[in-house]
Formats: structure tokens, C-alpha cells, sequence
């Protein structure tokens, strides 16, 4: 795997997070300490001020959950068109997120949030008791603030993924079975849903291995490689940072600690961005990317 130019900076805020996923690649969870700081976040802000980015990509753990989240996006939203907040939706309920939210809207935020299934007992059996309801609430929230209406360009974007060893279903057939339940139960609105299969890390490889699922699993993702997905991959454009600065190529390797091009490199030590044709770090992991319709 080799790059192409550089577009995306993805920033990983820590792995504070209010739940703890099943599927979670890097155990986020409640009791992690790692937490990106301000130190860290203007030297982010610098980066993204000297270089290029089309698009600046924030995510965690739960980002909402950093104390420096809305100085962090205040920063770097003046240096790049295009700027996304991943969220569990979870995260953003409460009086105390409301400045958030509505830091979102001003700044014309790309939302891109984690609902794994529309059925409330598969979505917990992921995510938690209650995680099902506190989601539906914090997506009408969104559309009372403008997000997914025609008009607005306020993007509200979903990602599914299974809840089991298997391959998620397509892509098309199961965004508009979202949309329709969606609309029907709870009249929420989303402009594009992803459907990504599980990437073989964290936590999701611990059950694969006490299950007795990892061999079966990785032997379907190996027989589900498509070599169309190469090249909409996310690491042959991105620059990924980790909560402590360091550069890696996608924030699945960042899990790993796998660095950017195979070699530890901090942010502060970023001359230039990493050159097309620049050798991509890559493992087993990497064939979640590369089946069926991909992970972009």
C-alpha cells in the first residue's frame, strides 16, 4: 500500500469515552486515562495552519468528553473547508453539550455518528443499557437544529456496523431500511449511513479469540477482498494523530501503534506532509478496510 496526497488530518482526542463498546478497536472506555491536551491541540492548530487539509476529522474515544474539544474545533475549523466530529450520540446528551451542539451548527460541522443497528436490543447488546434511547434522542436534537434538512448544509452521517462475526449487508439495501424506520418511528432525518465491517482489533479481537471466531472471521474478510476498495481507502490520504501527538497512517494502526510509514515520528517533527508514492504500515487488520464496499 502506498499514498496519495495528503487530505485529511484525523485527530484521535483521547480514549476517554462514556461507553465501552464491544466493537471498540481501541477499548475506549470510562476508566482510560489518555487524553489529548491543549499543549497537543495548538500544535494541531499549528499544523493545520501551515499545511493543506481539505478536511479536518476529529474523533476518539468520545471527543465530547476532552475539556477542549469546542477550542480545539474553534482552532482548526479557520484552516480547512471541511471539518467532522465522529460521535457514539450518547456524548452529546445533557444541558452541558448544548454548547457543542450548537458550536456544530455555526461551524457547519459534518456530524458522522455511530448507530450500529435500528433494532434497540442489537444496538445495546454493543453498546450498553440505555445507549438506544439516549441516541434516537440526541439525532432528533440534530434535526431541530437543521442537521440532514434540505437547505440547511448541516450533514448528519450514520455508521452500522454487525454485531457479530459476520460481514455487514449492503451498503445501499440497508441505508434506505434506516431511512425508512428511522422516518417511520421516530421522524429522524441523516443525510448518508456507512456500513463497515468490524476491524479484527481491541476488543472485538478479544471476543473473536474467546469465541473461537477469529480464524472464520478473518478468512471471510480475506474472501471478501475488494480490490476497488484500494483506492478509496482512508490511510493513502489521511495523517493520522494520536492523544499524545504521535503521526500513524489510519487510527487502527494508531491502536496498534503502528507509526506512519513504520516509523515514530511526533507531530512537532512534521516538516512536510508525507509524500505521494510513501510506503503505507500495514498487517492483518487491514483486510476490515478492503471487504466488500470498503472503509473510506
Amino acid at each position: 500500500m502506498r499514498r496519495t496526497r495528503a487530505q485529511t488530518l484525523q485527530v484521535n482526542v483521547g480514549r476517554l469515552c462514556n461507553l465501552s463498546c464491544r466493537h471498540c478497536h481501541l477499548e475506549a472506555g470510562p476508566a482510560r486515562p489518555e487524553i489529548m491536551t491543549w499543549e497537543t491541540m495548538a500544535q494541531i492548530i499549528d499544523c493545520a495552519s501551515r499545511f493543506s487539509f481539505s478536511t479536518i476529522d476529529i474523533t476518539g474515544g468520545a471527543p465530547e468528553m476532552n475539556p477542549h474539544l469546542l477550542e480545539l474545533m474553534e482552532g482548526v475549523s479557520k484552516h480547512a473547508p471541511r471539518l467532522i466530529l465522529r460521535s457514539n450520540l450518547v456524548a452529546m446528551q445533557g444541558e452541558q453539550q448544548e454548547a457543542l451542539l450548537e458550536l456544530c451548527r455555526r461551524l457547519r460541522v459534518v456530524i458522522v455518528a455511530s448507530l450500529p443497528a435500528i433494532n434497540e436490543s442489537q444496538a445495546e447488546s454493543q453498546r450498553g443499557a440505555g445507549s438506544f434511547q439516549a441516541s434516537i434522542a440526541i439525532l432528533r436534537r440534530l434535526n431541530d437544529l437543521g442537521y440532514a434538512h434540505d437547505g440547511t448544509g448541516l450533514e448528519l452521517n450514520l455508521v452500522s456496523n454487525p454485531t457479530g462475526a459476520f460481514m455487514p449487508g449492503g451498503q445501499q439495501a440497508l441505508e434506505a431500511r434506516f431511512r425508512q424506520v428511522l422516518r417511520q418511528k421516530w421522524e429522524i432525518l441523516f443525510n448518508h449511513l456507512f456500513s463497515f465491517a468490524n476491524v479484527p482489533i481491541g476488543r472485538f479481537k478479544r471476543w473473536l479469540d474467546s469465541s473461537g471466531n477469529y480464524d472464520g472471521y478473518m478468512a471471510s474478510l480475506a474472501g471478501n477482498f475488494n480490490p476497488c476498495a484500494l483506492n478509496g481507502v482512508m490511510c493513502r490520504s489521511l495523517v493520522s494523530v494520536g492523544w499524545d501527538g504521535f503521526l500513524y497512517d489510519c487510527d487502527f494502526n494508531l491502536a496498534l501503534d503502528l507509526p506512519m510509514g513504520g516509523t515514530r515520528r511526533h507531530l512537532t517533527e512534521l516538516t512536510q506532509l508525507p509524500e505521494a508514492g510513501a510506503v503505507i504500515a500495514v498487517s492483518d487488520h487491514c483486510y476490515a478496510c478492503t471487504a466488500g464496499a470498503g472503509f473510506t
